[in-house]
Parts: C-alpha cells; structure tokens; sequence
C-alpha cells in the first residue's frame, strides 16, 4: 500500500476526532448547556458515557493486580481527584484498552515495514507506549491537581484569615472557605469541603488535616497542615500564622517565576542552534556558496583539462 494512503487514513481519523470533539462539546450540545444547567449537563454526559466506561470497567475488574500497584494506583487516583470506588477497576481497563489499540495499530503498520528487526521493535515500542503512558498521563493529571491547588492556596488562606478574623473558629472558616470558593478554585474547595465532612464524622481535626497532606500529596499543603496543628497544639494566633505562610507563598511565587524568568535565555541556546541557526546560515551564506561552486567548477575543469593535455 503506498504511503499517502497511511497519510490519508491518518488525517481522516485526526479530523474524525476533532469534529466529534467540537460536535459532542462545543457545536450543537452548547445552545442547551445554560438551559440545562450543570447537574442535567452531568447527568446526561453520565448517561451517554456509561456504556463504555462500564465495558471498561468490566475489563478491568478481570485483571489481576498485585496489593502493591492496589495502593499505589489508587493514592494517584485520589491525588488526582478520582475518588470513586470503580476508578481504580476503570483505569486497569482502560490500560488493557490502549495496550490493544497500540498493538492493533502496530500490526496495522506491519505491511509498511519490510525489515523483520523494524517489525518486532514495532511491537514492542507498542507494548511498552501501551504500558506506560496511561500511568504517565495519570502523573501528568496528579501535577496538574497539585498546581491548581498550590495556586488556589494564598486565595484560600487569605479568606481563612479574615473568617478568623471574624471570629468564627478553624472548622467553621475550613466550612466557608470551601462554600466561597466552589467556583472559583473548586479543587482546594473539594480538599477543604472533604475535612469538614470528615470531622462531622468524628474524626479529630488533627487526623482530618493529615488526611488532607496525604490525599493530594502536595507540599505547600503539608507545611499549612503542619502550621495549623502546631498552632492547635501551642494555642498560637491562627489568623497571624496563616497571613504570615500566604505571604510566604505568594513571595515564592514570585522568587519562582523570576528565577524561570531567568532560565529563558539558557534554554533558548538550543532551539536557536538547532531550528534558527541553521536557516539563517541558508539566507545568508546560501547565495555566496552557490556563486563559488558556479566559479569554481569551471575553474576545476579548465585545469583538469590542463593537466590532462
């Protein structure tokens, strides 16, 4: 089969997924969103993704995994904000499905290869993509939960101060700080809204707080969750402790952001050598190596001809 056609099949399936995605999110469910309002819009979503999340789902129960990936898996589901108890069934399932569709599509490719080495490196760099990157995605969902919510902190921390402030106590600011900011940072919402419910349960503030460090697993929330207990613990002033560690966090932002700032002109030394560089040399030096090889070539061959008469 000639190579435009794997160019063909590859741009007709990109454009198949690009107009699903602007049809299923953006094109003609978009008039109804506003009407609907957001719990219809989830339950209807819900509705027309549980076929295949339950196929999947299904697959993945099938699968034997160890205690040890158990617990892990599910500490990174939670961090990145899957706290259901079929996620972790769902993500095994949905590991067997990208390791078959990789394999799948390696063999598709098979008739495009002629070499039997290129061929078997085929499957395997398949298996391994099929292994791999559904755990590197779930990291790349972890990181992103925890930049969210280390951005969302000074926010939270600041409203925290003036509840206090106020003269509410730590639980009832934790209860309006994740009432307030439900729109806003609905991450740190959720985190804050989930220790509220665990000390009506009756779990110490202490332990709820801990939960808290190791659920998201971010650090800037295991210093805050050390600051509080310390300050339940010493009977400190928490409306001092909190504005003192916002202002920490938000003068580290910003060391942080100048010192990135700072890395841009190291970091560009590579893509100017390697993109910039060399098409400037072709504008610059192109039209002068070309009038040299028209010069010397005819110089070249009027002393071979020289010599050889």
């Amino acid at each position: 089969m000639p190579i435009y056609l794997v160019t063909v099949f590859f741009f007709v399936a990109l454009l198949a997924l690009i107009s699903w995605v602007g049809y299923r999110f953006y094109a003609r469910p978009g008039r109804y969103f506003q009407q609907l309002g957001t719990v219809a819009v989830t339950q209807l979503a819900a509705g027309q993704a549980g076929g295949a999340i339950r196929i999947i789902r299904t697959i993945g129960e099938q699968i034997p995994v160890s205690p040890e990936d158990v617990i892990m898996t599910r500490r990174l589901l939670i961090a990145a904000g899957y706290r259901d108890d079929s996620s972790l069934a769902a993500f095994a399932g949905m590991r067997v499905v990208f390791l078959a569709i990789s394999v799948l599509l390696a063999l598709f490719l098979q008739q495009f290869i002629d070499v039997f080495v290129l061929r078997l490196v085929a499957i395997g760099f398949a298996v391994i993509v099929g292994m791999f990157v559904p755990g590197m995605v779930l990291d790349s969902f972890v990181s992103a939960r925890q930049e969210r919510l280390r951005l969302s902190l000074p926010d939270a921390l600041d409203l925290m101060v003036v509840c206090v402030e106020a003269g509410l106590g730590l639980d009832q600011a934790i209860n309006n700080v994740s009432k307030e900011l439900a729109l806003t940072h609905p991450d740190v919402s959720e985190e804050f809204g989930l220790i509220t419910i665990e000390m009506r349960a009756g779990k110490r503030r202490i332990d709820a707080l801990r939960n808290l460090a190791d659920r998201t697993g971010e650090a800037e929330l295991r210093k805050l969750v050390a600051i509080l207990i310390q300050t339940d613990r010493f009977g400190t002033s928490i409306a001092e402790s909190l504005r003192t560690h916002s202002d920490y966090m938000r003068i580290r932002r910003r060391q942080e952001a100048e010192e990135r700032a700072a890395k841009v002109g190291v970091k560009l030394v590579f893509p100017i050598f390697l993109c910039i560089l060399p098409a400037m040399l072709v504008v610059v030096a192109g039209p002068g190596v070309l009038q040299l090889f028209k010069q010397l070539f005819p110089l070249m061959e009027q002393f071979g001809r020289a010599n050889g008469g």
